[in-house]
């Protein structure tokens, strides 16, 4: 047995944490002999009674294969900190996982990667430049990282998946459950066209104090790490100080001044971070990271998108842009929208159908309207 797959018994141990295989390893334990070690031998190593019984009774060979085959039965894999592919910059970080689990592409993990995170419930200009942004920069290859928690975790993933980049979901659940349940579909999509990681043993559920340990991970996987919309106490906070503290990049995207969803963000400017407007702005940090642009490409968030606007408005029609830029100033009810336009209803309708498609504006109940 390789000593990868011991490190990968103890991990799998109920109530082992990433402290005390820190104590088994500098205790010098992690090898084949750890097998039969006694309750004695690791409490001298530090560790609590009850956990040294627990290792005991259930680490031997039999068991840790029992527990890689239930793994690989679920359609998961495993990555340990002793293996060559495991990400170099988590591991460059002060307490990277001892064991990844994933689905999907590991090598993924391997690319230029930017983390995008933010509010679980964004306002409508939240929810567009968070798309914006996420297409932008995955199109100029920088893969997206996020945690597929409601709001723009969600909307990252699904911006990014349609682009060169990519996308990695990194859960704070075992890979057998998915949290929140809705994204259980967009979990799915990652694991077959990005990827999907977890520290967690199958079996893990939700619970609150296994996402500040989560976010960890995904400003170490990354370069820096963009806070797109978050008010003062929001975890994304928690994910910039990690990234901060592994030495990475931090980004903000402004919003207005009234929203408390924006004081988050607003907060890290002055404290530093750099303001983004537009997917340039994070993109020219790391242009050494990227792959050259094909002859007659332009990198996404470059000369031809340096607003956020500026790649959904080079999709619309004239008419489409006009009427567009009239649901800018607020919601409007489709009386509204005739006396404002001047056109007749049925070519009002025609439009509005052709921006709803097109994800441009949303129908509210009441015959309402809106931008997204």
């Amino acid at each position: 047995m390789e000593i990868r797959d011991i490190l990968f018994g103890l991990h799998e141990v109920e109530g082992i944490g990433w402290k005390s295989i820190e104590r088994i390893t500098r205790a010098g334990m992690l090898t084949k002999d750890v097998l039969s070690c006694t309750a004695a031998d690791w409490q001298r190593a530090g560790l609590p009674d009850k956990l040294s019984a627990r290792l005991t009774a259930v680490l031997d060979e039999a068991w840790i294969m029992k527990r890689r085959s239930l793994m690989e039965e679920s359609g998961v894999a495993m990555v340990t900190i002793l293996d060559d592919n495991y990400p170099v910059q988590l591991k460059e970080t002060a307490q990277p996982p001892w064991v990844l689990y994933y689905r999907g592409c590991l090598a993924l993990a391997a690319r230029p990667s930017v983390a995008m995170v933010g509010t679980r419930v964004p306002t409508a200009y939240g929810r567009k430049v968070g798309e914006l942004l996420a297409r932008q920069l995955s199109a100029a290859g920088l893969t997206v990282v996020s945690g597929l928690a409601r709001g723009i975790d969600s909307i990252s993933h699904e911006a990014a998946l349609a682009e060169a980049g990519g996308t990695i979901a990194v859960v704070a659940t075992g890979l057998d459950k998915v949290y929140p349940p809705e994204n259980r579909g967009l979990e799915r999509q990652i694991a077959r066209e990005g990827l999907v990681l977890s520290e967690y043993p199958l079996g893990t559920p939700s619970h609150p104090g296994l996402f500040p340990q989560r976010n960890r991970i995904i400003a170490g996987l990354t370069l820096g790490t963009l806070v797109v919309e978050a008010d003062s106490r929001s975890g994304s906070l928690i994910t910039a100080d990690a990234a901060l503290e592994a030495g990475r990049d931090v980004f903000a995207v402004p919003g207005p001044l009234t929203s408390p969803k924006s004081r988050g963000a607003l907060e890290l400017i002055k404290q530093g971070a750099k303001l983004v407007t537009a997917a340039s702005d994070i993109i020219e940090e790391y242009l050494s990271y990227l792959p050259k642009a094909s002859s007659g490409a332009t990198l996404a968030g470059g000369p031809e998108c340096e607003k956020l606007e500026d790649c959904l408005e080079k999709k619309l029609t004239s008419e489409e842009l006009h009427l567009y830029h009239i649901l800018h100033q607020g919601p409007f009810t489709l009386d509204e929208l005739l006396v404002s336009t001047k056109w007749d209803f049925g070519h009002l309708h025609s439009v509005l159908l052709s921006l709803i498609i097109k994800k441009a504006v949303v129908q509210l109940p009441g015959a309402i309207y809106k931008v997204i």
